[in-house]
């Protein structure tokens, strides 16, 4: 399984889960689990999905995700299971 960390940050507004998840289901992509808060008016959302069925590269995913985070005014950073969890290592 191809997991990715993806986190979504920036002021609350409508539709930041939907069209995240959209673009999302629409490429494939499997969402495994999934949190979100809000403090005060901002927005935090971490998600790991499942890219396994995805056509298209990872880095392919990542731009398309942090163009539509400019898009919708949040910023969406991706990052591969492996990289995440070594960056994490104490």
């Amino acid at each position: 399984m191809k997991k990715t960390i993806i986190t979504v940050v920036g002021k609350d507004t409508v539709g930041i889960i939907a069209k995240t998840c959209t673009y999302l289901a629409d490429n494939n992509i499997n969402i495994l689990d999934i949190s979100q808060t809000i403090v005060q008016d901002y927005f935090n959302m971490m998600m790991i999905v499942d890219m396994n069925k995805t056509d298209k590269k990872f880095g392919t995913i990542a731009d398309e995700l942090d163009a539509l985070g400019k898009e919708i005014g949040v910023i969406i950073k991706c990052q591969q299971e492996d990289i995440f969890n070594s960056m994490h290592r104490i």
